[in-house]
């Protein structure tokens, strides 16, 4: 043979008796010949170090029976065999992750490649090579158990932060609640509850859910709280709720019956035997220093427990929804306030002649602030009626604050000048900043001029910057007034120029509507939409009395408003 510059080098060693038996021998890869049954024929030492095997031990042998096993070390049925498949279409394999079984009763996870062995083109059997494939199948288990452990916790994190950002959408406590649950069951639970506190010192159980919404009948249960030991305090729910400890359950361990405890002790354990529970964790609503309540969670799978992993992400959303909480308590409690403010300084509408007053006025919904909004009526020294309509910027009470203010300076304005309407919101401007704290304001300031008895009667108005009156006749023909419009009270306006009064004749039978701009403005929608449903709704109902139309006025409000609501309406006497 010749070299690659084409010198001599001798004769190729291959062609040497014993030279491949000899290469076999010395590779460091074992080797397994098998012939056309499967038996084995012939092993290399690497193959007998690897497998725990002598090669006479071996010889003769059904390989597949000898050595292919599962994970969990059982026999592999032959039809699931890829060697027996490739053995006997006469065809090259390979595998990754195939288990052998040593000759010491240990598993070996191997990677293997098998060849067939030809001679004049018949397969007289298989030449098959594998390596101890234990170390990958390690770093593989550890790897994937890394991953898991990452998903795991970015979910974790992910619910923290939906949870978070679901709560800082309402303000109103049982809704904050139901959307806690709903988020926590089934991504990181299988049962949710929630004890709160209550002002009498019992602990109330506000809502449970489960698979498919289920409460398991432990919903709006109330038991006395824990005062000491005696009472509880050292379950769970009583070390969560007296020294805001949190606490993981790894294995719920059987409970004696529920008779048997203190009221809380049964309220927690009664909960956990009913839905079956095998981890639980419980954890206090809130910092230390101010405990709401406690949130328990559970997992009825007994290969799924809870871990601290678990029990930290638990407690980091207990923290945050105790603060919700505390802050939907003092919300509820300034939002009544407010409400019962505005309530009781809207006057009662004064009876004039034949003229038929009704009004209405609607909080905000369930999670909405408080506005400013207002409506008055009462009978002017001249005798005409005053009609009143307004709505201080704000929503907070500040505003309420601050729309009881403007209320009673402009009655006395209006009672001492009989002038017209314009003239007294100018007035009322001019006074605004030094003797109320209100930033800004719209309203309508209206005088219903003629005998009230017999009319005829005049509609005499200003606007500052506020939606305007909608006019109904009998006839079912409807407009909006919208002469008389200046500028917002409270934006410098006053010495430019007097306000802009306007008239309107209201016919016998017409109907006049004053309303905030709540009843026409609803996110997502348009000032122009709101007016015109408002007017082709208010046209069904002209022939209503007065007062079945403010409520089904207010009743026809669209989803997703978000303000509150002063409507005042005025009937003319028919002819």
């Amino acid at each position: 043979m010749r070299d690659a510059v084409g010198d001599d080098v001798g004769p190729w060693p291959a062609d040497e008796p014993g030279f491949w038996r000899q290469v076999v021998e010395r590779l460091g890869t074992a080797v397994l010949v098998l012939d056309t049954a499967g038996r084995v024929i012939a092993a290399n030492p690497a193959a007998e170090r690897l497998l725990g095997r002598t090669a006479a031990a071996m010889r003769g042998a059904d390989a597949h029976d000898l050595l292919h096993r599962d994970a969990d070390g059982n026999k592999v049925p032959r039809d699931r065999c890829p060697l027996l498949h490739a053995l006997a279409e006469g065809q090259g394999a390979r595998g990754e992750g195939g288990t052998y079984l040593r000759g010491d009763g240990r598993l070996l996870a191997v990677s293997w490649s098998a060849s067939p062995l030809t001679e004049d083109g018949s397969v007289q059997g298989m030449a098959l090579l594998f390596t101890d494939a234990t170390g990958d199948r390690r770093v593989h288990r550890e790897r994937t158990a890394r991953t898991r452990a990452l998903e795991d916790l970015n979910e974790r994190l992910s619910l923290v932060a939906e949870i978070t950002d679901v709560l800082g959408q309402t303000l109103e406590t049982d809704e904050a609640l139901a959307r806690l649950v709903r988020l926590l069951v089934p991504r990181l639970a299988d049962w949710a509850a929630v004890d709160l506190r209550t002002g009498s010192g019992e602990v109330h159980r506000v809502t449970v859910t489960g698979p498919e919404g289920r409460d398991a009948g432990f919903q709006g249960r109330s038991v006395l709280g824990a005062e000491g030991a005696g009472e509880g305090e050292d379950s769970p729910l009583g070390r969560a709720l007296t020294g805001g400890e949190s606490v993981l359950q790894e294995r719920v361990a059987a409970v004696t019956p529920a008779a048997a405890h203190p009221p809380l002790v049964a309220l927690h354990s009664g909960f956990l035997a009913a839905v079956g529970a095998r981890s639980a964790i419980t954890v206090p609503l809130g910092a230390r220093d101010r405990i709401t309540g406690a949130l328990t969670v559970v997992r009825t799978d007994p290969a799924h427990p809870f871990d601290e992993d678990d029990l930290a992400a638990v407690s980091d959303v207990g923290r945050r929804v105790g603060v919700v909480i505390d802050n939907t308590r003092r919300y509820g409690r300034q939002r009544a306030v407010a409400e019962a403010m505005q309530r009781n300084l809207l006057a009662p509408l004064p009876q004039h002649g034949h003229l038929r007053l009704a009004a209405r006025y609607q909080p905000a919904p369930a999670g909405s602030q408080v506005g400013g909004d207002w409506y008055d009526a009462f009978i002017l020294k001249d005798g005409a009626l005053a009609l009143v309509i307004g709505d201080v910027v704000g929503h907070d009470l500040t505003a309420a604050a601050g729309m009881a203010q403007l209320h009673g300076i402009l009655r006395s304005l209006a009672w001492d000048h009989t002038g017209p309407p314009g003239a007294v919101v100018d007035r009322l401007d001019a006074a605004m900043p030094v003797i109320t704290t209100v930033p800004l304001a719209t309203l309508i300031l209206a005088r219903v001029e003629g005998d009230p008895d017999t009319g005829p009667w005049t509609l005499r108005w200003t606007s500052a910057g506020h939606p305007p009156p909608l006019l109904l006749s009998p006839d079912g023909t409807a407009c909006f007034l919208e002469a008389g419009q200046g500028l917002l009270l409270g934006t410098g306006s006053v010495g430019d120029a007097d306000r802009p009064d306007a008239t309107h004749p209201l016919k016998p039978g017409s109907t006049l509507l004053l309303y905030t701009d709540g009843l026409v403005e609803t996110p997502g929608s348009d000032l122009d939409t709101g007016l015109d449903r408002l007017l082709r709704h208010a046209l069904t109902l002209v022939h209503e009395p007065l007062d079945r139309l403010c409520g089904k006025v207010l009743a026809h409000l669209p989803p997703g408003s978000t303000d509150d609501v002063a409507l005042l309406a005025l009937r003319v006497p028919p002819p």
